[in-house]
């Protein structure tokens, strides 16, 4: 059985841009949560990037740390 292809690594991604907000925001659930690599299907190199890249836009305020508010 072959195995299934990174995304990022099938359309040519070498570097993610933290500063790239809306292809960042396809990897966050709607309560803010980094999504897992089961649900991104992504490579573990590109995962680390993706968290890395989020967290660093997180911190210059361009991503919320939690998108909606609940109790």
């Amino acid at each position: 059985m072959a195995r299934k292809k990174c995304r990022l690594d099938r359309q040519g991604i070498k570097k993610i841009d933290w500063k790239d907000v809306e292809f960042l925001s396809q990897f966050i659930t709607p309560r803010g949560k980094i999504m897992s690599r089961r649900q991104t299907g992504l490579c573990a190199y590109h995962q680390r990037q993706l968290a890395r890249a989020i967290k660093r836009a997180r911190i210059m305020a361009l991503l919320p740390f939690v998108r909606d508010y609940y109790l």
